[in-house]
Order: structure tokens, then C-alpha cells, then sequence
């Protein structure tokens, strides 16, 4: 399959930067250094190209209603110009993709779906209308994230970057809130613009028409230098979100997994009800209430490496003797680094219930070498505000 480029993807190879496949799409790994990608955004800011995610429009008299039916969560009780984090299910109640729906009228939506899973979740959102008076369409667009400590300043700071008050109901950068978003403006053109992230920072997602999108680049990139802005690749972004303790699709998430598992009940709202009062039968609705306060198979933890060497993806999680020596296997690492702001390893990983107690004693088999582990609440870090 030929890896399809962002509007953008000009501007990171003038960059120098190094490239990779990812959901489809050519995309930034890195421009520098991980390192330095990854503390530019905890201290300062950093700039990512998102416009290989899925943006979907959904429209229509029936769009939140069909929305409640089609998604694990109570959709039509986001509030105008706010968001909320989702999931599509299955029938099983195991998980799709995860998703960020953002209401944009009384009967308009529009839901970012992970770029390898696009295809998939705009299918099923289309089967699933049926019966709905609703339409369901992709939304050609570009997606820029400033993430970090300064990214309000940046934005302000924008050649041609303006708040739009009159469209957004008087909202502004400065008070628009966490999982919120907004009509503004870029030059002659409206954009969206996001309080929301995936880097565990504040920071802005700004939806911009793929034309202009290489002109708002170059706008923020230029605006941001002085403030330690720097474009981030996708190593900085994972690095980012796993101290933040957020799921990644195709690592916490897959389709052998239900929200419960991953700790991510709270999403499912089984109290969703029709206009009769009774339960609202959506998808996965029966899966997912027969799981709920059912002893899961596996659960998601977070492990803090006490050693140097970091776990990866699929390594063995096993439990440690009495007298300190590796035994069975319980579990597996679904991500891991060593941890650049903390400065030692953590990772994420499935472990059987009796060891996924907070101050657990682990190890992770690292290439045939066990490395001690202990069991910690998620996230890793967390952000002053």
C-alpha cells in the first residue's frame, strides 16, 4: 500500500526530517532528537502535523441520538462547542477505536478517529445509521497541534491568528476550556480551534482547510521560535502520551479489549436512556453490561522501571520470587520508554489481577534479562497548573 502524504509533508522533509509509515500515511518520526522534541513540549512547546487522524461529519435532526446509539458514551449531552472522549464498540463490547467527538452546533458533530482505523469506524458509523435521520461524510482537513506551556503565547503571538468572539459566543483563547472548541480565524479563513491534546500539556488542536495548512505551519513555526517552539515527530508524541498514561490504539486498545480492562469504564454509560426512560440499547450495550463489575482477565497497569534498561512492546511481564528470582509469566508490556522527564523506565502493561496491586514487586524479561519493575498508578506525570 502506498503510505498517502499530509498537505504538510513538503515542509517536514525541508526540515530534515526522518520519515516513516504510520496508519497509512507518511509522517515525521523525529526532525532532531527524541529527546529534545519531548522536553521542548513539557517547557516550552512543540508543533505536530495530526492531518493523518480521521476527522467525520455527522449532521442531521437525529445526529445526537444516532451518535448515542453508535458510541459508548452519552453524546447528546455534550454541550455546544465542547468535546468528550470516546469509544466505538463491537457487538463483543471490545473496542473499535478511540475517539474525540466535538459538538459544533445543535445537530452537528464531527469525530477524530486514529488514522489506521478511519476507514473502519466511517464504515461503521455509516451501517450504523441506518434508520437515523443523519448523514455521516469524511471532512477533508488539516490538523495542527501546539502543545506545551507556551502554546496560548504562540498562538496570540501568530502572524494573522485572531479569536473570533462575535462567531464563538465570546469565547477566547484565554478562556476557552480544557475539551473545548472554537471558531477563530487565520488570515481570511475560519478555523476550529481545540483545547485538547494527546501530550499530558495545555495546548491547542487547530483545524485549518489543507490549503492554507503549510502557510499556518510556517505562521506558528515562525511565531514560536522565540518561545522555544519546535516541531515533534511521532516518537516525541508517543513518549509524551505514555507519561500522560494515555491509550494508544493498536497497544492498550485492540479488538480483544474492553474499556473496562484498559481502566477506561468510566466512558460507557450504561445508564444512557431513551425517551421512554427505558436503557438505550446501544452497540455492544448487552457485551459491555455483563463485563461491567466483572473480575476482568487482565487489567492495565502502570510500572516504574527500577533499573536503567526500559521495557518494550510484547515483552513478557513476570511475577519475582521470594528470593528475588524471575518466576511465571503474568502479564505483557503493551508500552514502554525511559521516561525523559522522570529519568527512569516506565511502561504500560496487562497483568493478571492478584499482582496489579499499586507497590507490586515485577520484573519485564528484557531480551532474556529480568528487570525490576514496581506496579504505580497512572499517569506517570502530571502538569502543574
Amino acid at each position: 500500500m502506498t503510505d498517502k502524504r499530509t498537505p504538510l509533508h513538503e515542509e517536514h522533509v525541508a526540515l530534515g526530517a526522518n520519515m516513516t509509515g504510520f496508519g497509512g500515511w507518511q509522517m515525521p518520526l523525529r526532525y532532531t532528537s527524541d529527546l529534545a522534541e519531548h522536553r521542548a513540549v513539557r517547557e516550552a512547546a512543540g508543533l505536530f502535523d495530526l492531518s493523518h487522524m480521521g476527522d467525520i461529519g455527522v449532521q442531521g435532526p437525529d445526529a445526537a441520538a444516532f451518535l448515542d446509539h453508535a458510541l459508548v458514551g452519552a453524546i447528546s449531552q455534550v454541550k455546544h462547542l465542547r468535546a468528550r472522549y470516546s469509544m466505538i464498540c463491537a457487538d463483543d463490547g471490545c473496542v473499535l477505536d478511540d475517539l474525540i467527538v466535538y459538538r459544533t452546533g445543535d445537530s452537528e458533530y464531527f469525530v477524530v478517529a486514529n488514522a489506521a482505523n478511519t476507514d473502519l469506524v466511517l464504515a461503521e458509523l455509516e451501517r450504523r445509521a441506518d434508520g437515523f435521520d443523519v448523514g455521516v461524510k469524511p471532512v477533508p482537513t488539516a490538523l495542527l497541534a501546539v502543545q506545551g506551556p507556551r502554546a496560548e503565547e504562540i498562538l496570540r503571538a501568530t502572524d494573522g491568528f485572531e479569536e473570533d468572539p462575535e462567531a464563538s459566543g465570546g469565547v477566547t483563547l484565554e478562556n476557552l476550556k480544557y475539551y473545548a472548541c472554537a471558531p477563530m480565524r487565520f488570515r481570511d479563513e475560519a478555523v476550529v480551534v481545540g483545547r485538547t491534546g494527546y501530550t499530558g500539556e495545555d495546548g491547542f488542536e487547530i483545524w485549518v482547510s489543507p490549503e492554507r495548512a503549510v502557510e499556518l505551519w510556517r505562521a506558528l513555526l515562525s511565531a514560536g521560535e522565540p518561545f522555544g517552539l519546535v516541531p515533534a515527530g511521532l516518537s516525541a508524541r508517543d513518549s509524551l502520551r505514555l507519561e500522560a498514561g494515555m491509550p494508544l490504539y493498536g497497544h492498550e486498545l485492540d479488538t480483544t479489549t474492553t474499556p473496562f480492562e484498559a481502566g477506561m469504564g468510566r466512558v460507557v454509560r450504561l445508564d444512557k436512556e431513551n425517551a421512554d426512560g427505558a436503557p438505550l440499547p446501544f452497540v455492544g450495550r448487552d457485551a459491555l453490561a455483563a463485563r461491567k463489575g466483572a473480575q476482568p482477565a487482565r487489567v492495565l497497569v502502570g510500572l516504574r522501571g527500577e533499573g536503567r534498561r526500559p521495557a518494550r512492546a510484547g515483552y513478557d511481564v513476570v511475577r519475582r520470587g521470594v528470593d528475588g528470582t524471575a518466576g511465571v509469566k503474568v502479564g505483557s508490556v503493551t508500552s514502554g520508554v525511559p521516561s525523559p522527564t522522570l529519568g527512569y523506565p516506565v511502561a504500560m502493561a496487562y497483568v493478571t489481577p492478584e499482582v496489579s496491586a499499586e507497590g507490586t514487586e515485577l520484573a519485564v524479561d528484557v531480551r532474556g534479562r529480568t528487570e525490576p519493575f514496581v506496579v504505580v498508578p497512572l499517569p506517570f506525570y502530571r502538569r502543574t497548573k
